[in-house]
């Protein structure tokens, strides 16, 4: 359903992330002691008295300091704090007010929204003396909490639900999650810019610079009627190569969105071209089952006819273990044929989905059967004597023969090229199960 917004603002290392996490009582919100590590804007549900509504967690702001990333995060705090019904501005109790303080105060006070100054990291309840100067802010009374502790928290989201109860939310149909998609990828194949071209805006932060991404960010939109909610996931590498333990919750809360995930959109540098890292990356959504679409990205700089047939080869000889994905080459900074991604998914998902009728695939059996393509060992033959559809998500089916430890690898593998081509079951993977049926 359609939920009032609460975004939380404020400077680097203020508890903001820890704040997100202790009010929806989750932990999805990368919390670390290093400036910066929230870049975009990140959404979180929660629910209070009856209540629901959604967080947004925001980078830290700083008004004065223009490193590579500090402009766009500025840009994606106040963006989330444009959407916002309400805004929660922390500030740290133990350090006190400094100048980033004062100018977002500044910038606050002219919004028409409620703003609830909550001063964090007061890890002893009762300490008054401690939050006279936060006054000087002008926001009215501030709010003492600890975000680490729960201190003063309930009081606090009594008041905020209060004036969130009073919101007016804009008319329209329930909010729904529909195709789940996650983008995926080693760092810096364009993933975030892949993510800003289907959600229509500047969601993801984009850089030249390699993870810049590290939370699991969710965007839900809507294209030709159908709902879906779009992940820009951190950059996957082996674990081995992760050297800061941030780089590492970004690959946990990556793995996280996979696992969620109906279809992943594999990004491949295109300029690049296939590397054993993707090769790596496309195991991970393989082996979590979901379906899956390869995107090569940044196709038109790519030199040649050529080198093009080349990328595409190697992808073929490579990726054969997901060779059911199909394959897309854009370029997500120009939007070329980005278009055609929508399309992709929406075949994926229906495979995925897909639930073929027992008399249909018994048909198809008997067919098989009749082809005389079976295995032995000794005087044991395999006898297939019916199949059905047992799941979906992907889809699985359970194949019900006389001798299941008869059944090799190859032969597998020949039931499910054969499965592919009499079923249209482009982009998702399929199990295939044999039991004993005497």
């Amino acid at each position: 359903m359609t939920m009032p917004i609460v975004a939380v603002v404020g400077r680097p290392n203020v508890g903001k992330s820890t704040f997100v996490n202790r009010i929806a009582q989750v932990d999805d919100a990368i919390v670390h002691e290093m400036r910066g590590v929230t870049r975009d804007r990140s959404y979180h549900n929660a629910d209070w008295n009856g209540l629901e509504f959604k967080l947004v967690d925001t980078g830290g702001i700083e008004m004065g300091d223009d490193d590579a990333f500090q402009g766009s995060i500025r840009s994606q705090a106040f963006a989330g704090a444009n959407e916002a019904d309400a805004i929660v501005f922390l500030v740290d109790g133990r350090t006190g007010i400094n100048a980033d303080d004062e100018e977002v105060a500044r910038i606050l006070r002219k919004t028409n929204k409620p703003v609830f100054l909550v001063v964090n990291k007061l890890d002893h309840p009762g300490r008054s003396d401690e939050m006279w100067e936060f006054y000087q802010l002008g926001l009215g009374d501030p709010w003492p909490i600890s975000a680490l502790h729960g201190h003063g928290t309930g009081d606090l989201l009594d008041e905020l639900v209060a004036v969130l109860r009073t919101v007016e939310l804009p008319a329209g149909a329930d909010e729904e999650e529909g195709i789940n998609v996650a983008i995926i990828g080693r760092p810096n194949a364009g993933k975030s810019s892949l993510t800003n071209q289907l959600t229509s805006g500047e969601r993801s932060i984009v850089s030249d610079v390699a993870g810049t991404t590290r939370d699991a960010i969710d965007t839900h939109v809507v294209h030709d009627g159908v709902p879906y909610t779009i992940v820009d996931t951190a950059g996957l590498r082996r674990k081995s190569q992760i050297d800061q333990d941030v780089e590492y919750y970004g690959f946990v809360r990556a793995m996280r969105a996979i696992d969620r995930a109906d279809v992943a959109l594999l990004v491949i540098d295109g300029t690049l071209g296939m590397t054993n890292e993707d090769q790596r990356v496309a195991g991970y959504a393989h082996e979590r089952g979901c379906a899956m679409v390869i995107v090569l990205n940044k196709w038109d700089a790519v030199d040649g006819p050529e080198r093009k047939a080349q990328i595409r080869e190697r992808i073929a000889d490579r990726m054969t273990f997901v060779g059911y994905a199909p394959v897309i080459a854009i370029s997500a900074l120009t939007g070329k044929n980005v278009h055609r991604i929508w399309e992709a998914v929406d075949a994926a998902y229906a495979s995925y989905s897909k639930t073929i009728p027992t008399s249909a695939l018994n048909g198809w059996l008997a067919q098989i059967r009749e082809s005389g393509h079976t295995v032995s060992q000794g005087k044991a033959i395999l006898r297939m004597k019916y199949v059905t559809q047992t799941a979906s998500c992907p889809p699985r089916f359970t194949f019900f023969v006389n001798r299941p430890d008869l059944v090799t690898d190859n032969f597998e593998r020949f039931l499910e090229n054969r499965m592919r081509q009499q079923f249209d079951l482009t982009g998702t993977p399929i199990e295939l199960r044999f039991k004993k049926k005497d």
